[in-house]
């Protein structure tokens, strides 16, 4: 299908690159070395794309059949306060992904791979681009009370610890969050823009399939450096380990989980024709991915510690390993990758606060159960005021002095120096003019 390009107002554009300059100081070079890392590939630019030819018909919900709709103002109260919300969560997203790349960037150790990371922060910036097109290009003054001036404003202005989902208010500690989080987190993202292509609004929906494309790309930069590691593991290198690589799944699985929404919702967006699916469901085919992008890691570790093995040996190799859980020619269950329980380490959604552990053991105590966690997570992360603030709503939670609803709507954010407000005018985004100051890529 073919698309079209547009750019979205002037001073909401400059806002976005005055933002870029700020949070993406790499994007420079790699527009300039953009034919020598990606030579096949067309070179970015920050624009809002729609595809044309896509369905002019409602396809799910109760009213499906009906001509999807163009207008914010044309939708039920209830549709457009649901949709707008789930815009806003995007966008919030696709900026906070790119804070959070950058804090380690630099900690590559492989150049490709770092190639690979900027390139796929540029791209969540043109897809953060994308819905505030969407947010500009229409009124939703009268579901959201904000001008678009505010809205662009409150949106730019999040940091770490201030967007809409919890997995973008975590910082990296290590250049094996950048990887971890593009095959995991982004495969989420995956999901939600594969469920917002079915959208009612159309031009949500004629928006999705570009992303889908790009998003192809964001998952490859997780899969592929991840594919090369188990590799290096099997190898006895001390750069990269396969304990390393799981205590990074086991604290980025979790908030995959979560990104799905409470297990028990969903059912409003698809009444709406927003999504085809519930959050449940959703969340079930992420995990069965997930499965399967877990079993191809070690079955590449099984072959590189065993290459004299046939690949049907080597299937079969693993397949007893994962039923005995013991040992295969020497190599042994426990040095395999495995996904975490669906209830391990949750602080959103039904299983919240649960002391499930690892594998789905149960624990009584909850000393006991963060001993466990203190195991089978990242020693950098467990140092994070994130987790310290997760144990102490545990404990609040085992006390009877919180419920974990309670306890899920507590969990504080990130503690900046100078305040994270949202709506702070410390850092003005958006002016009718771009404004250069001396010294600074920020305008005011």
């Amino acid at each position: 299908m073919a698309t079209t390009t547009t750019e979205i107002p002037r001073k909401f554009h400059q806002a976005v690159e005055r933002w870029r300059d700020t949070y993406l100081p790499d994007f420079a070079y790699l527009i300039e070395n953009w034919d020598r890392y990606f030579p096949r590939d067309d070179k970015f630019r920050l624009c809002a794309y729609r595809e044309c030819g896509m369905p002019c018909s409602i396809e799910c919900g109760e009213d499906q059949g009906k001509p999807k709709y163009t207008r914010a103002c044309d939708m039920k109260p209830e549709a457009a306060h649901h949709l707008v919300g789930a815009i806003r969560a995007q966008a919030s997203t696709e900026f906070g992904s790119i804070q959070q790349h950058q804090l380690t960037l630099a900690r590559a150790q492989d150049e490709e791979e770092q190639a690979m990371v900027l390139r796929m922060m540029a791209e969540e910036l043109r897809h953060g681009y994308q819905m505030l097109h969407l947010l500009t290009d229409d009124d939703w003054q009268p579901v959201t009370g904000q001008t678009q001036e505010q809205t662009v404003e409150e949106i730019l202005s999040m940091k770490t610890g201030s967007h809409v989902l919890g997995a973008f208010n975590i910082d990296f500690e290590s250049f094996v969050d950048n990887i971890v989080f593009c095959a995991l987190i982004d495969r989420v993202g995956k999901y939600q823009l594969s469920l917002q292509k079915v959208s009612a609004y159309s031009p949500m929906a004629d928006s999705m399939p570009q992303m889908l494309r790009e998003e192809a790309f964001h998952l490859a930069t997780g899969v592929v450096p991840l594919r090369r590691w188990v590799v290096k593991a099997a190898a006895g290198s001390p750069m990269i380990t396969m304990e390393v690589i799981q205590k990074h799944l086991n604290k980025w699985v979790p908030r995959a989980y979560e990104m799905f929404g409470d297990e028990r919702g969903g059912a409003t967006n698809v009444k709406w024709g927003l999504k085809p699916l519930k959050n449940a469901e959703s969340q079930d085919q992420y995990a069965k991915e997930c499965a399967k992008v877990v079993r191809d890691l070690n079955m590449r570790y099984l072959r590189a510690r065993l290459p004299e093995l046939s690949l049907t040996d080597a299937e079969a190799g693993l397949a007893t390993l994962e039923r005995d859980r013991g040992s295969f020619q020497g190599v042994k269950f426990d040095e395999l990758l495995r996904l975490p329980h669906r209830e391990y380490g949750r602080r959103r959604g039904v299983p919240a606060f649960s002391l499930v552990g690892l594998d789905g053991e149960r624990f009584d105590n909850v000393e006991s159960y963060l001993a466990h966690l203190a195991k089978t997570l990242p020693d950098g992360y467990r140092a994070t005021r994130d987790f310290q603030d997760f144990v102490e709503n545990l404990r609040a939670v085992a006390r009877g002095e919180k419920t974990a609803d309670e306890a899920q709507k507590t969990m504080p954010q990130l503690r900046r120096v100078g305040g994270v407000c949202p709506c702070s005018k410390s850092v003005r985004w958006v002016a009718e003019e771009a404004i250069e100051l001396p010294g600074s890529a920020v305008g005011a």
